[in-house]
């Protein structure tokens, strides 16, 4: 489809769509062009203009770490919307840098999947990467 278009693309682009009508949801594509492989980005830890995110969301408790757990909190406290789907990462408004820091293998859990009941047997993969004990890792539902 037209909304999924940008995934069949090259990779190291957004491709952001909303997602009940409500939440933008920020994915990296991934696969070479043709092959729609994306990451939706459930959380990250904000380290640099957490004051400007505290405005977009509305939020104000500096140890509230929902500011950025979430697929939906992500995109509204970094200012990503759907107009942003196709970007590259390498632009000056959206990009993945690199500032030399790893995490050590076993502090990376890979758990199942949140929201894919639709996936079936899929849904149980072990497909979501997180930090191990991160408060900024977006929950699981019960």
């Amino acid at each position: 489809t037209a909304r999924t278009e940008v995934m069949f693309g090259e990779p190291g682009r957004g491709y952001i769509y909303l997602c009940y009508g409500i939440h933008h949801m920020f994915n990296v594509v991934t696969n070479t062009t043709g092959v729609p492989h994306a990451i939706l980005i459930r959380a990250v830890e904000p380290v640099a203009g957490i004051d400007i995110m505290r405005r977009r969301t509305g939020k104000s408790a500096e140890s509230d770490y929902t500011l950025t757990s979430g697929p939906g909190n992500v995109c509204k406290a970094l200012g990503i919307y759907t107009r942003d789907s196709g970007i590259s990462l390498l632009s000056h408004r959206i990009y993945i840098a690199d500032d030399g820091f790893r995490f050590k293998p076993k502090d990376i859990l890979a758990t199942p999947r949140i929201g894919v009941k639709y996936a079936g047997d899929d849904a149980s993969l072990l497909y979501r990467f997180i930090v191990k004990e991160n408060r900024y890792v977006s929950a699981k539902r019960s």
